[in-house]
C-alpha cells in the first residue's frame, strides 16, 4: 500500500522550502527596491570641475574614470559629471570652487595654487624631486598624504592622489637654448615651483591653462611652454609652434594629479559612498600613468618622424636649476607649514632615493644605456 504519511511529509516540507525559498527572495526583491528608492543608498549627483580641456583625453580621462567608477559601483546611485576648464570655472580655480561649494568636486594639480601655500607644490611635484612610483609610496605609505590633508584642511577640503603622468618632458622652445644666456628675458609657460626656478635662472615665466598654450605659442606671446609628455603635446599641436622639444622635465619627475572634496559635501556622503570614491580615485591614479607610459612612447615616435627635434637640457643649466631649487626650498622652509611639509618629504626622499640607485638605477643605467634603441 502506498505510504500516505510519508508521501504528506514529503509535501509538507516541500511546502516549507518553497515558503522559505519565496520569502528570501522577496526580501531580496525589497532589499533592492529599497537600494533603488533611496531608502539604504541615495542617489547622489555631484559636479566636478577640472582644469583639463576636453581634447586632452588621458589627463581629462583621469576625471572620467572616477565618474564611471562609482556609477558602476553604485549600481548608478553616485553620480558625477566632470566639466572641461572654463564650462564652470577657469581651469586654474579649480580649488577655489571645491572651497566654496559651487561645486562638490574638481581635478585639478595641486601647484597651481602655489600662491594660497607653498607647500602645496608638495601635492603635485618638487623640481628635481620624486618620480610617480616615489611620490605614490610617499603619499600612499611614507606619511605625504596625511601632510597634505593638514594643508587642504584650511581651505575645508579633502584631497586624493587621482592622476601621474609620469617624468615629463622639458618643453618646446622657438629656438635652440645656447646655455644660461638664452634663458634671460624668454617668456614661457611654466607652473609651479619649476616656474619659480625658471625665474631666478631669468625667464619671463608665465602661467596658462593647457587649452591657451598652442595660441600664445604659436603667435609669439611666449617663446617656449611645457604641458606634460608626447601625446598630451601633439594633440596640443604644440610642435606646430615650436620645433626643438628639450629633456628632461626636470621641475616634474612624477606629478600627482589631484581629487579635491568639499569637507561638508563628503561629510554628507555614506561611508559606502566614501570608500567607493577613494577606490575610483586609486584606479585613476594608477591608470592614467599606465596609459601616459603607453601613449607618449608611440608619440614620440610620430614627433620626430615629423621634423621634431629632440634636445638635451645640458650640464650647466641642469646644475644651475637645481642649485636655485635648493635655495627657492631653503627660503621657504621659512615659514613653519611649509618646513613642516619639506623635512618630512626631503627625509623620505633621502631614504628612497639611496634604495632606488641601488636597484632601479643600477638596472637603468645598463639596460638604457648607450647603444640601446632610441625614438
Amino acid at each position: 500500500m502506498p505510504d500516505f504519511s510519508l508521501r504528506r511529509r514529503r509535501l509538507l516540507g516541500a511546502a516549507a522550502v518553497a515558503t522559505t525559498a519565496g520569502a528570501l527572495a522577496s526580501c531580496r526583491i525589497r532589499r533592492v527596491e529599497d537600494v533603488k528608492a533611496g531608502t539604504a543608498l541615495p542617489l547622489v549627483r555631484w559636479r566636478m570641475a577640472t582644469s583639463w580641456p576636453h581634447s586632452l583625453d588621458t589627463i581629462f580621462g583621469g576625471a572620467e574614470t572616477i565618474s564611471r567608477r562609482l556609477r558602476e559601483m553604485s549600481d548608478g546611485r553616485f553620480l558625477i559629471q566632470p566639466f572641461a576648464a572654463g564650462e564652470l570655472v577657469p581651469g586654474l580655480e579649480v580649488l577655489e570652487a571645491v572651497q566654496n561649494g559651487s561645486v562638490e568636486c574638481g581635478h585639478t594639480a595641486s601647484y597651481y595654487y602655489l600662491g594660497k601655500n607653498p607647500a602645496l607644490a608638495f601635492g603635485t611635484a618638487v623640481p628635481f624631486g620624486l618620480t610617480a612610483q616615489q611620490q605614490n609610496a610617499w603619499l600612499y605609505e611614507g606619511g605625504g598624504q596625511e601632510a597634505i590633508d593638514g594643508l587642504y584642511a584650511d581651505f575645508g577640503v579633502r584631497s586624493f592622489p587621482a592622476g601621474n603622468t609620469g617624468v615629463q618632458m622639458g618643453g618646446w622652445f622657438k629656438r635652440r637654448l645656447e646655455g644660461l644666456a638664452s634663458l634671460q628675458g624668454l617668456k614661457m609657460r611654466i607652473p609651479g615651483l619649476g616656474g619659480k626656478v625658471m625665474a631666478a635662472l631669468g625667464v619671463n615665466v608665465q602661467v596658462l591653462p593647457g587649452g591657451e598654450i598652442f595660441l600664445a605659442l604659436d603667435r609669439g606671446a611666449i617663446d617656449a611652454a611645457e604641458w606634460t609628455g608626447p601625446y598630451d603635446d601633439e594633440k596640443l599641436g604644440l610642435n606646430k609652434a615650436a620645433r626643438y622639444y628639450y629633456t628632461p622635465g626636470w621641475w616634474e619627475p612624477g606629478p600627482t594629479l589631484t581629487a579635491l572634496v568639499n569637507q561638508q559635501a563628503w561629510g554628507k556622503l555614506p561611508p559606502e559612498y566614501q570608500a567607493m570614491f577613494t577606490a575610483a580615485c586609486h584606479e585613476a591614479n594608477g591608470l592614467m600613468l599606465s596609459r601616459y607610459e603607453t601613449r607618449n612612447a608611440a608619440a614620440l615616435k610620430r614627433l620626430v618622424k615629423g621634423g621634431t627635434q629632440l634636445e638635451f637640457y645640458g650640464e650647466p643649466i641642469l646644475q644651475a636649476a637645481r642649485e636655485a631649487t635648493d635655495q627657492i626650498l631653503a627660503d621657504s622652509a621659512a615659514d613653519a607649514t611649509f618646513k613642516k611639509v619639506y623635512d618630512q618629504w626631503r627625509a623620505f626622499r633621502q631614504e628612497v632615493f639611496a634604495w632606488n640607485r641601488v636597484n632601479e638605477f643600477s638596472y637603468a643605467r645598463f639596460a638604457f644605456g648607450e647603444g640601446q634603441e632610441a625614438p
